[in-house]
């Protein structure tokens, strides 16, 4: 069954493009031009994934994608002309999974969409397979515990909220505890394919997870990186 995509665009010729591009790849596209129409649409469609436009008519995209955060854990992609660092870091902060600038390809806003859908897919596959010690459903580590069935995380006995995205990251560390595992294999397994170039994104998500975890992020004791090469769990 085709997977279904909600895309929420006020540029109704650009809107429709898309729709065409991504329906041929094989996509159901469900399309929405302003914020409100969009939330509405994502409550009662219930889609797949989110591609979500910045400058909109009645909300921007900014609040929109919060809102979205607030009810559920849909993948959204942020679709945008906004191309600074700094709105790239501003949109995944927000939630976003992806960042993508336009003027995008039909074979690239496809292929990340299915990337994303895979990492969905992966994160949200049997509990079992994932480690107390690296291989069961509770993982400790000094003063860290995560329960994989559960998605939950705690430090110090207390309730740590992780993106999705970020719970990933911290799984593939963990369940490779010990190993300095490169740049590439953390972006491949976390990110895709697609994303093996994208180390900025990845230097990103291990700062929020340390902020997180760790008890002094600038003196890491659980995350460790080797420059050029990659990062370690404990």
């Amino acid at each position: 069954m085709a997977e279904t995509l909600l895309l929420i665009e006020d540029d109704v010729t650009l809107c429709e493009a898309l729709r065409f591009m991504l329906t041929k790849k094989g996509f159901q596209v469900e399309v929405a031009n302003s914020a409100i129409t969009g939330l509405q649409k994502a409550y009662s469609v219930k889609p797949d994934a989110i591609i979500l436009d910045i400058m909109l008519p009645d909300m921007d995209g900014w609040q929109t994608c919060a809102r979205f955060r607030e009810m559920s854990d849909v993948p959204i992609i942020m679709l945008t002309a906004l191309g600074s660092e700094e709105n790239v870091v501003k949109g995944l902060n927000l939630g976003a999974d992806d960042y993508i600038i336009k003027p995008v390809t039909a074979e690239e806003l496809s292929a990340r969409v299915r990337a994303l859908l895979r990492r969905v897919t992966r994160s949200n596959g049997p509990a079992g397979a994932t480690a107390s010690n690296g291989r069961g459903p509770i993982f400790t580590f000094e003063n860290l515990i995560i329960d994989f069935d559960k998605h939950e995380v705690t430090v110090d006995g207390k309730r740590i909220d992780l993106s999705p995205t970020e719970f990933r990251l911290l799984s593939v560390l963990v369940r490779h505890k010990g190993r300095m595992l490169p740049h590439e294999f953390l972006l491949t397994e976390v990110w895709g394919p697609e994303y093996v170039g994208e180390i900025d994104y990845l230097r990103l998500y291990i700062s929020y997870l340390r902020r997180k975890v760790e008890k002094d992020p600038s003196k890491p004791s659980l995350i460790h990186n080797e420059w050029g090469v990659g990062y370690r769990f404990g």
